[in-house]
C-alpha cells in the first residue's frame, strides 16, 4: 500500500499539491513535538497511547457527521483504545484524507462520493485502497427556500447554495439539479454563511445534505418567512437515491404541523484504509472494529444521535468491499448465533445440571467435551460389530 504518505502524483492541480503537503508537514511537526513532550511526562506511556489511537474525519462542526464521530469517541474510549474526531471538508475530501493523509484512518463518507474520483483519476486508486467498515445512515437532502418558491422547479435560474467544492451536499446537489433537468445559479459559500445570505435575500435557497435533524437547520430563525422544500422522487432519482420525508417534529420552523415534506435520503458509511493484514495499523482497524461492533448496543442509548437506530451493521454497500477484520467479525456473530450441534449438545448439559461457570470456564469446559467425545468416537470405531 505505498503511495499514501508521500506526494500525491495523480493529483494534477499544483495548488492542492501544495495545500496537502503543508497540511502533512505541519501534522507530522504536531505529532513529533506532542510525542516528544509525552516522553517527559512521568507515568504517560506515549508508545501505547499512539498504538490504540485512531483519527477518525467527519464533517463540518453544525453537522451530523462530528456528533456521530463524537459519539464514537464517547462510548469507545478507554486505556486501548482512543478515537480522535477530526473536522472533515465534505465526503470527497474525506475519501482523500483516508487514503493520502497521515494520521486519518476512518472516515465517514457518502455511499456515492467514491464514483466522483473518476474526474480526478483516483478511481482505480479508490477501488485498490478504500474500503468499508459498516453502513450508516441515511441522510437527507434540505433545500430551505423562501416561502414564495413552492416547487423546487422554480429554482431555475435563481440562486441556490450547494455548499463549498468538494462536499458531498455540493457533489449530490449538482446530480440531483441534473437529473431533474433544473439549472440554478450555483453558489459555494459554507453552511453558515448560506443562512445569513438566505435573510439577506442574497441567495433564494440554500441545499444541505446530513441526516436530521441538523441542528443549525434546527435553530435557523426563520421569522416565518422560510420552509423545506419539497423534492419529487421520480425518474433517474429513483435510481440513485432513497424516498424521505421531513415532520414537524424534526423541524418545527420550517415544516407545518400536519403537512410533512417529501425529500430525498443518500445513504453514508465508515470508510477506512485497506492496510495489509498484521501491520499495525491494521490492527488499530480491527481493534476499534471489535470494540465497535460488541458495544453497538451502547449507540442506542439515549442521548446518542437518534441516526444510530437506523445503523445495520451487516448491511453490503453496492461497489463496496467490506474490510477483513468487520467481516471476520459479522462471520463469527453468525456462527455464534446458528451454534452447531456440538455446541447444543454442550448447552444442553451445562443447563440440565444447573452449572454456573465465566466466559473463560465454559470455553475450557467445552473444549473437554469436545475432546471427550471425539475419544468415545474412536473407540466406538474400534469395537467389533456384533451381529
Amino acid at each position: 500500500m505505498a503511495g499514501r504518505d508521500h506526494d500525491l502524483v495523480t493529483m494534477r492541480a499544483p495548488s492542492l499539491r501544495l495545500a496537502f503537503r503543508a497540511g502533512v508537514v505541519a501534522a507530522g511537526l504536531l505529532s513529533s513535538i506532542l510525542c516528544a513532550s509525552a516522553q517527559t511526562i512521568p507515568g504517560f506511556n506515549a508508545s501505547r497511547a499512539n498504538k490504540g489511537t485512531l483519527g477518525v474525519v467527519s464533517g463540518g462542526a453544525d453537522g451530523t457527521y462530528i456528533r456521530i464521530a463524537a459519539d464514537l469517541a464517547n462510548v469507545l474510549d478507554s486505556e486501548d483504545l482512543r478515537i480522535l474526531p477530526m473536522i472533515g471538508r465534505g465526503s470527497l475530501q474525506n475519501l482523500k484524507d483516508i487514503m493520502f493523509l497521515r494520521g486519518v484512518d476512518i472516515g465517514i463518507v457518502q455511499m456515492d462520493a467514491r464514483e466522483q474520483l473518476k474526474a480526478e483519476n483516483l478511481q482505480d486508486d479508490a477501488i485498490q485502497r478504500l474500503r468499508f467498515i459498516t453502513r450508516l445512515y441515511n441522510e437527507e437532502v434540505h433545500i430551505i427556500a423562501s416561502r414564495e418558491i413552492t416547487d423546487i422547479r422554480q429554482l431555475e435560474g435563481k440562486k441556490v447554495n450547494i455548499d463549498k467544492a468538494g462536499s458531498g451536499t455540493n457533489l449530490t446537489a449538482r446530480l440531483i439539479f441534473d437529473k431533474l433537468g433544473i439549472k440554478p445559479e450555483m453558489t459555494t459559500f459554507d453552511q453558515a454563511s448560506s443562512y445569513a445570505k438566505l435573510k439577506s435575500d442574497e441567495i433564494q435557497a440554500a441545499l444541505y445534505v446530513a441526516g436530521r435533524p441538523v441542528r443549525a437547520i434546527a435553530e435557523f430563525q426563520t421569522d416565518g418567512r422560510f420552509h423545506l422544500l419539497s423534492i419529487p422522487f421520480e425518474g433517474e432519482i429513483a435510481e440513485s437515491y432513497f424516498p424521505a420525508r421531513f415532520e414537524n417534529v424534526d423541524y418545527p420552523q420550517l415544516v407545518a404541523q400536519d403537512e410533512p415534506v417529501d425529500t430525498l435520503a443518500v445513504g453514508s458509511l465508515l470508510a477506512v484504509y485497506n492496510w495489509p493484514e498484521n501491520t499495525d495499523r491494521y490492527n488499530r482497524v480491527k481493534r476499534f472494529v471489535n470494540a465497535f461492533f460488541s458495544r453497538f448496543d451502547e449507540f442506542l442509548q439515549p442521548g446518542r444521535h437518534p441516526k444510530w437506530k437506523e445503523v445495520n451493521l451487516a448491511a453490503d454497500v453496492p461497489g463496496w468491499k467490506r474490510i477483513k477484520a468487520a467481516q471476520d467479525w459479522l462471520d463469527r456473530a453468525a456462527s455464534a448465533s446458528n451454534p452447531s450441534p456440538e455446541a447444543q449438545s454442550f448447552e444442553s448439559f451445562m443447563e440440565s445440571r444447573g452449572m454456573a461457570a465465566s466466559a473463560e470456564q465454559r470455553e475450557a469446559l467445552f473444549r473437554d467435551f469436545l475432546a471427550w467425545r471425539n475419544d468415545r468416537q474412536r473407540a466406538a470405531r474400534r469395537i467389533p460389530r456384533q451381529d
